[in-house]
């Protein structure tokens, strides 16, 4: 006897609509789109398998009713039955364990399924991971035995060791190595900014970082955010010294130049300076192999050449040179 074929789900009574709805826990707590509220309010049940979750308050305030439960695959299509809609508030990830109970529902082919439709709530602003970032940043803070220790001198050399390893990435046009090491660079302005929130008499936190620089380049942005116009890179350059010029009430055209930088990137911006602001300027005489450093690197910033990265071009040339050599010995 040959056994017969199972008979298809049927599909002619209202099967109703399963709605998983979406929120994400980066934007605040009842700022929902308004398909969200409509399908909140037309909804037959509004469920929410987590107690703590932060839109409830707001969704009671709104008059949604709202269930706590969590309801399998099976008791979810069974709740929709003659028509009725459902939704499930998740969280901004979803909920896989009901996800993939209702895919493998549905591709059983023995079950009449719902309409099935992912309503996301809210979405991320542009930025949003950064709140994640500032989060865990704090937790690390204060859980782990190493980070709890460091202070800013103390990580003062890995800020100049990631800045280098972010330019290696640069030259080398790895672009999956420049996400990472931009992160890197990152880490380290939050990082101190989490530790100057501790200092116990001039305490600032990584909002008031973010917030000075926002100030800073709307200030030396005027043809952007103000009444002057800027034609050329050229004319932007100089509303940015100029703006510069007057916040920092400089007596010395050297001050703000950082003199633990590389020696030839010291030098160059010296130069520059000194360019910029129109001054005569002779250069020391000396009889050692520095005079004739500086005069070579003043010469390659006045030709537009950066001094610092041709001769790491040279010497990675050199490197390559050296390799090539040992290959060839070997």
């Amino acid at each position: 006897m040959n056994a017969e074929a199972p008979a298809a789900p049927d599909s002619s009574p209202d099967t109703g609509r399963i709605v998983l709805l979406t929120a994400s826990h980066r934007v605040a707590p009842g700022l929902l789109s308004w398909p969200a509220w409509q399908t909140l309010h037309a909804a037959d049940r509004v469920l929410c398998t987590d107690p703590d979750q932060p839109q409830l308050p707001y969704l009671r305030e709104a008059g949604v009713r709202v269930e706590q439960a969590a309801p399998s695959a099976d008791e979810l299509v069974a709740a929709c039955a003659g028509g009725r809609s459902v939704v499930v508030l998740v969280g901004g990830e979803g909920d896989s364990r009901l996800t993939d109970g209702l895919a493998r529902l549905g591709g059983s082919g023995r079950v009449a399924m719902p309409d099935l439709e992912l309503l996301p709530g809210s979405y991320d602003l542009p930025g949003a991971r950064l709140l994640d970032l500032v989060q865990v940043m704090d937790r690390i803070r204060r859980a782990c035995p190493w980070t709890s220790r460091k202070t800013h001198k103390g990580l003062a050399k890995y800020a100049i060791e990631e800045a280098y390893e972010l330019v290696e990435a640069i030259e080398d046009g790895d672009r999956d190595e420049l996400r990472e090491e931009l992160g890197d660079v990152l880490l380290q302005v939050v990082f101190h900014a989490r530790i100057a929130e501790e200092h116990p008499e001039e305490p600032f936190d990584v909002d008031d970082v973010a917030g000075g620089l926002v100030e800073k380049l709307i200030h030396r942005h005027p043809h952007v955010f103000g009444d002057e116009s800027a034609e050329t890179p050229e004319d932007v350059h100089a509303h940015w010294l100029r703006t510069k010029a007057i916040e920092k009430q400089r007596t010395s055209v050297t001050e703000g130049v950082p003199l633990g930088q590389p020696g030839l990137a010291l030098a160059a911006k010296l130069a520059s300076r000194v360019r910029t602001a129109g001054l005569t300027v002779p250069l020391p005489v000396g009889d050692t192999i520095g005079y004739e450093l500086l005069a070579l690197a003043v010469r390659a910033e006045a030709d537009g050449a950066d001094p610092e990265a041709a001769l790491r071009a040279a010497a990675r040339a050199y490197r390559d040179a050296i390799v090539a050599a040992e290959g060839e010995a070997g």
